[in-house]
C-alpha cells in the first residue's frame, strides 16, 4: 500500500495518455472475505478500506464491511449527501427527524428491491446489520471531516 492506496496489481495493465501503467483494482471474494474478517476482530465489528486513488483525492470513497451488533450513532452529514450501495449482505437503514423519532427504515440486500440509497445532506440516520459478512461501497463529497457534537443525534 502506498500513501494510502489500495491497488492490486491484477489483470493485464493498460497505458494511460501520459504513459502511465494503469492497474485494476479488483473487488474480489477474497478482497471482500479479507475485510470481513478484519472487521470480526476488531472491537467495532467493522473496518473501512479507503477506495480514493491518492492523497490528493478530496473525495470519500470506502468498502465498510460490517458485522451485526456494530454501533453506529445516530448521526448526519450536514455538508454532503451519501451514496450507499450494497456489494454484500444486507442491513436496515434507519431514518430519524430532529427529535429522534423514526421516520424511514429501509432494508437493504444485494439483490433485494433497494441495494443502492442516496441520503441527503443533514439526513438522520445509522444502520442496523442483518447478515454476517455484510459489505457496503460509501461515498461522500469533499475530504473526510470527523464528525461533531452537533451531526451526533442523542435519544
Amino acid at each position: 500500500m502506498a500513501d494510502g492506496c489500495w491497488p492490486l496489481e491484477v489483470g493485464k495493465p493498460s497505458a494511460n495518455s501520459q504513459n502511465q501503467e494503469l492497474i485494476a483494482m479488483k473487488i474480489d471474494k477474497e478482497l471482500l472475505d479479507s475485510l470481513t474478517q478484519k472487521a470480526k476482530a476488531s472491537e467495532r465489528l467493522r473496518m473501512n478500506m479507503d477506495m480514493r486513488t491518492s492523497q490528493d483525492d478530496a473525495s470519500q470513497r470506502m468498502l465498510n464491511a460490517l458485522e451485526p451488533g456494530t454501533i453506529l450513532p445516530i448521526h448526519r452529514h450536514r455538508f454532503t449527501a451519501e451514496t450507499v450501495i450494497m456489494v454484500r449482505g444486507s442491513l436496515k437503514e434507519i431514518f430519524y427527524n430532529d427529535c429522534g423519532e423514526v421516520t424511514d427504515t429501509i432494508l437493504m440486500q444485494t439483490g433485494g428491491e433497494c441495494p443502492a440509497l442516496q441520503i441527503p445532506a443533514g439526513q438522520w440516520h445509522t444502520v442496523e446489520v442483518l447478515e454476517p459478512g455484510t459489505v457496503i461501497f460509501e461515498a461522500k463529497d469533499g475530504a473526510y471531516t470527523p464528525l461533531t457534537e452537533d451531526d451526533i443525534l442523542t435519544i
